[in-house]
């Protein structure tokens, strides 16, 4: 089997032991085929009640750490982990399925479809299909936003990341969806400009990766109407998907003014 980056990845059987250094495909892996995973990172929050080895995070993992937990399989991300963790770990003799960093819902869907069929040797799950049907069908543009992802320093979407095409799904156009970088780091001044010269409406902030909200962000744009979203719903591709369009729509609707 090959995994997204073509890599070759030699399973003789469905695993058994899985450590995941992903959030999301930690929780894809739990809900999916439950009892399988024995290892995640410190950042692996869902499912709340995943009792695992804890391996410390995803661009510093503990390699010892994964190597004693004896897994059959870890799987891990091109832009969440580092290709020195990897190469180590496959220089043990473990098995690593690298995703790749998805820039669409349709690729993400693709890519853990690929993963469950394939290395899992198991049905589609339900969820998957469910996520697929929600968000196929993107919705006209109603507003142009900004989208911090952190702060100190200012970060935000860009182009080709997959939480832009959530909301471009949902009929929120990224003012820097056709920047050079996937994550751009523009000054506060520069964002402050996209509102007043018109480009932008809307300022998006989810509550991670940094944790924004009424207090934190929206300060440093008086008058500039803006929404807090769930980190989760918007940069997550597994079960979480399955029901974040009625959520983010619903959040979408909240719009605040400082």
């Amino acid at each position: 089997m090959k995994d997204d980056l073509g890599d070759d990845v030699a399973l003789p059987r469905p695993p058994r032991r899985v450590v995941s250094l992903v959030p999301s495909l930690t929780e894809a892996v739990a809900v999916t085929v439950p009892g399988i995973l024995v290892g995640a990172t410190d950042y692996c929050t869902h499912p709340a009640d995943l009792d695992v080895v804890r391996v410390g995070g995803s661009k510093y993992p503990k390699v010892d750490a994964m190597l004693d937990c004896a897994p059959d399989l870890v799987v891990g991300n091109a832009e969440e982990n580092r290709p020195e963790d990897v190469r180590r770990l496959r220089e043990a003799g473990i098995a690593v399925w690298v995703t790749e960093a998805p820039a669409t819902v349709p690729m993400a869907l693709e890519s853990l479809r690929t993963l469950f069929t394939h290395a899992f040797d198991v049905e589609v799950p339900a969820w998957l299909t469910k996520a697929d049907r929600a968000f196929r069908d993107p919705a006209p543009v109603r507003t142009r936003a900004v989208v911090p992802v952190w702060r100190k320093p200012w970060v935000v979407l860009g182009r080709d990341t997959f939480g832009g095409d959530v909301l471009r799904r949902l009929g929120v156009h990224n003012v820097y969806a056709d920047h050079a970088d996937r994550y751009p780091r523009p000054d506060v001044a520069e964002l402050r400009a996209r509102f007043a010269d018109g480009e932008a409406d809307l300022l998006v902030l989810p509550d991670e990766p940094y944790v924004f909200t009424d207090d934190d962000g929206p300060d440093h744009f008086p008058g500039i109407p803006y929404v807090l979203v769930s980190g989760r719903r918007l940069t997550w591709y597994g079960p979480s998907l399955a029901d974040a369009r009625g959520e983010l729509d619903a959040a979408l609707s909240r719009v605040r003014t400082r």
